[in-house]
């Protein structure tokens, strides 16, 4: 029997969107509002050598970055890319938190985290925290102290999923795209996205078109009999349109492939992979669809086993320096939290970013809600039932 949620939950999902919305991803991001604020940064490192294992998302670490730390400091990052929060997951349980000095899980993960006794909490008084938007470091102490023992995670880049597109194939109708473009029978046999959030993205389609009630999405993350019946629907839905989906990707790489080699026209993605493709000439557009871009944000987290503590402060602290965050973005396409990154980023970053969430797309954000064990175990089932029918 899977276990039921607790009775807070509503509330729990309803404060995580206010919270996110206005004052995590909306202050968070106005380009050019931040200016850099915090510490001094540490120039030479206090870790003149050594190394580092960092488990994280595939495209989140640019070789140029990766350079630029290891000749500051000395420090040599192994890097094991991924592309899934149940991989990091499932690495940690087999290895029973072992064989890696930090972890990126997302922010909404910590009820998945907390049961695992498999990280543990952050010194911060060794983690420039003043470096960072503020709302965003309020994650850490809010959803991933566990025990009492303090924050277990930083937060590191944000980004969204929303609709990309091949500006030389494909315009949406109206002023943004709609997740519905991605099942529509006019873009049948090319279109791609991620099966557990386009199943997702679907039902928010659905409840705009009189399939759900206004709601029904954000309602099924209270209890198994709330959210039974709700995907169901969705899960039916979905199975009578696959023949319309081309691809299913759960990477970085994937998603681009499909853009640029796989005949895909129209996709539900992250935003990073297409910003990417778009900064580097290739007629590729992304942008917040109508029924709002899904937001979150991918942390970092210390493994109870991690080894090598200097360095992964080293590594906190070059990470948290506003020169070095606005380099990285302006590589893998995403945002950071640190306070006037953006500033370091190129006019293209800029440009992308305005295209991505214009008009009232920030207040329109629907961040992730944090993700109890009992509705991924559901989620993964329906999830298989698509993919296998």
């Amino acid at each position: 029997m899977i276990e039921k949620s607790q009775k807070s939950a509503p509330a729990d999902v309803k404060s995580a969107k206010t919270f996110s919305r206005r004052n995590v991803l909306k202050t968070a991001t106005a380009v050019g509002a931040f200016t850099a604020a915090g510490p001094a940064i540490v120039k030479n490192a206090r870790s003149a050598s050594g190394e580092l294992n960092i488990l994280m998302w595939s495209d989140y670490l640019p070789e140029p970055f990766l350079a630029d730390f290891e000749n500051e400091t000395g420090i040599k990052i192994n890097y094991t890319g991924i592309g899934s929060n149940e991989e990091i997951i499932n690495k940690m349980k087999a290895n029973k938190g072992q064989g890696f000095d930090i972890v990126s899980p997302t922010n909404n993960q910590g009820l998945e985290w907390g049961p695992l006794e498999l990280l543990q909490p952050w010194d911060l008084s060794r983690v420039p925290l003043d470096a960072v938007n503020p709302a965003m470091s309020a994650i850490g102490n809010k959803d991933w102290d566990f025990g009492g023992k303090g924050s277990h995670w930083l937060p590191h880049i944000w980004g969204t999923e929303g609709v990309a597109w091949r500006t030389d194939k494909w315009t949406p109708a109206g002023a943004a795209p709609s997740y519905g473009d991605v099942w529509s029978e006019e873009n049948a046999g090319k279109t791609m996205g991620r099966p557990h959030s386009m199943m997702l993205c679907a039902g928010l389609y659905m409840e705009t078109i009189g399939e759900l009630n206004p709601g029904d999405m954000w309602k099924a993350y209270e209890s198994e009999e709330t959210m039974r019946p709700i995907w169901e629907k969705v899960t039916d839905w979905c199975i009578a349109r696959k023949n319309n989906i081309k691809l299913l990707w759960n990477d970085a790489d994937t998603q681009k492939n499909g853009l640029l080699n796989e005949g895909v026209i129209v996709g539900q993605t992250w935003d990073g992979p297409p910003m990417a493709l778009k900064t580097a000439g290739d007629p590729i557009m992304y942008q917040a669809p109508v029924e709002g871009a899904m937001a979150w944000v991918d942390g970092m987290s210390m493994p109870i086993g991690a080894k090598n503590i200097d360095q992964i402060y080293e590594f906190i602290t070059f990470s948290y320096n506003p020169k070095n965050a606005g380099k990285a973005i302006d590589s893998h396409g995403y945002n950071s939290p640190v306070l006037g990154a953006d500033q370091f980023a190129g006019d293209a970053y800029k440009k992308n970013f305005a295209d991505a969430y214009p008009g009232d797309s920030l207040n329109n954000l629907n961040p992730w809600p944090p993700q109890a064990p009992w509705y991924a175990a559901i989620r993964t089932e329906y999830v298989n039932k698509f993919k296998s029918s």
